[in-house]
């Protein structure tokens, strides 16, 4: 599974450690989703995608294989 929450943070200039707090996770949890070592909850990835303002498929986008 890739995501683009590093590109949506880019975009707000919010830090790793910002959108931990608005999710409620620790900013290695959110490291780990950017780097693609942790698949995110389907509540965790619904609040990533509404503190984005985004629907969850645009920011976590499933490979072949998945």
């Amino acid at each position: 599974m890739k995501n683009t929450v590093r590109v949506e943070r880019a975009i707000l200039d919010i830090t790793q450690q910002d959108l931990a707090a608005a999710v409620g996770v620790s900013r290695q949890t959110i490291n780990s989703i950017e780097s693609g070592k942790y698949i995110p909850s389907t509540v965790l990835a619904l609040k990533i995608a509404r503190h984005f303002q985004k629907p969850a498929e645009t920011i976590f986008i499933l490979e072949e294989g998945d």
